[in-house]
């Protein structure tokens, strides 16, 4: 067991019997009171989020976490399988799971899996990832007044915004933070 002072952000501990993921943590003094750890929680099994407070007197359980870069290989009605290069393991994670990381998630494309106790419950993402570009309207001529930009569809179905010159077939880097186009792979 720990203090909650030592909880940090990225961290994911046991909290009502279920293992929940620290988004945020802010720890606070009031004056002659004693301190306590404010934290935003998100339950990796169900995905809602909490925000609590703990006592600095209270213990908590901070769980064993590994993660592991793998690559989404296909989804079927099992799920989403995502294959270890190293040691060719497969691994299926639910819908629930990656529900987060659908609109950057396509084959061959690699992302981290975090395990909680040998078990996977997430998908983190890299800060970008390489798309391919599936529909792109022609420029229209004209259109280029400022800094002119159209919507395309990259092979996840998500539509972005993107600079005029881009064209089906192409490969983009693309934001996993804010969805915006950070230009071609």
């Amino acid at each position: 067991m720990a203090s909650p002072t030592e909880i940090r952000k990225g961290k994911v501990i046991d909290y009502n019997g279920a293992p929940h993921i620290v988004l945020e943590m802010l720890h606070r003094t009031q004056g002659r009171q004693a301190g306590f750890v404010q934290v935003t929680l998100r339950n990796l099994h169900t995905g809602s989020s909490t925000t609590t407070k703990l006592r600095s007197t209270d213990s908590v359980e901070i769980l064993m976490t590994d993660t592991k870069r793998m690559e989404l290989s296909y989804r079927d009605q099992e799920g989403w399988h995502f294959l270890d290069t190293e040691t060719f393991e497969d691994v299926v994670l639910s819908d629930s799971m990656v529900q987060d990381a659908l609109d950057f998630l396509a084959e061959g494309n690699e992302a981290d899996i975090l395990f909680v106790d040998g078990e996977p419950v997430q998908v983190q993402l890299p800060a970008s990832v390489e798309l391919e570009v599936t529909e792109a309207p022609d420029a229209i001529k004209g259109d280029t007044s400022g800094a002119a930009m159209k919507p395309v569809t990259v092979a996840t179905g998500l539509v972005i915004q993107t600079p005029l010159f881009i064209k089906t077939g192409d490969i983009i880097k693309v934001s996993t933070a804010d969805k915006s186009y950070l230009g071609r792979a």
